[in-house]
């Protein structure tokens, strides 16, 4: 729930009646849940927009990549795709290869010439690649999921707080009546609907959470997937052009 909708939730009918009756521990796990509300809408905004932007940017960045039969062509360009994933793997790959093939990961205007006349790099050298490759898929991953813990703390802790909220506010009524010794339903009502309130608040803020979250994580995972399939078509471009499979024997291994 959003601070502007939560402030209409209390104000609507039976809810401001329900909070001005509220206890004081009750009006505490509403602030708290208030604070769990905005943190959680934060964090669904912010990562809709992150993975929004990124699934631009990687369909910007595949349509550049496949336009050339020349792998390492974006990378001596230098360019760049600032929120796409995939061009982190992009990147990592290259850069790794780049070190295998020249000694040097750096770019510079000799950067084609050198490639050209490059010995090809052995399989176990392609291993190091394809690790760059996954590590950049892991620490991608780890971005794209951060601050995910908000959400999923809001779905599993908000009803909880909302419940213990009620409990303590129907426990206080009972021993308000009790103390006052008239146990009827005009003494009980306030208290309890006070209580209630937590309850629905909690769920209020829970079940957007829930959403949110469920959409963000298949999201996510699509893209990481997204990552893995591109990290081994590029793996396979590299190993046509650059990977020496069948090195030539030395002289003295073929005398023998």
């Amino acid at each position: 729930m959003s601070p502007i909708l939560f402030s209409k939730f209390l104000a609507s009918g039976g809810l401001l009646f329900a909070f001005e009756h509220s206890t004081v521990a009750g009006k505490i796990v509403l602030l708290t849940l208030a604070i769990c509300s905005i943190f959680s809408w934060s964090v669904m905004i912010t990562k809709m927009r992150v993975i929004q932007f990124a699934r631009k940017q990687t369909a910007r960045f595949l349509e550049a990549f496949r336009q050339d039969r020349q792998p390492l062509r974006l990378f001596e360009r230098n360019a760049r795709f600032v929120g796409a994933p995939i061009f982190n793997v992009y990147r990592a790959g290259c850069q790794e290869l780049a070190f295998h093939l020249l000694g040097s990961a750096e770019v510079d205007e000799t950067f084609r010439a050198r490639l050209g006349i490059a010995d090809k790099i052995t399989p176990a050298q392609m291993n190091a690649v394809r690790a760059a490759m996954e590590r950049a898929v892991g620490e991608t991953a780890l971005e794209l999921e951060s601050q995910m813990i908000l959400l999923a703390t809001a779905v599993s802790g908000a009803p909880f707080l909302g419940l213990l909220g009620t409990v303590w506010g129907v426990m206080d009524t009972f021993t308000d009546v009790a103390v006052a010794g008239s146990p009827n339903l005009a003494t009980m009502a306030p208290g309890v609907s006070g209580a209630l309130i937590t309850t629905v608040t909690a769920l209020c803020v829970a079940i957007p959470a829930m959403f949110g979250y469920n959409f963000l994580v298949t999201s996510i995972r699509g893209t990481i997937v997204q990552m893995d399939n591109f990290a081994a078509e590029l793996a396979s471009e590299f190993e046509h052009k650059y990977v020496e499979h069948n090195p030539r024997e030395p002289e003295f291994a073929r005398r023998g």
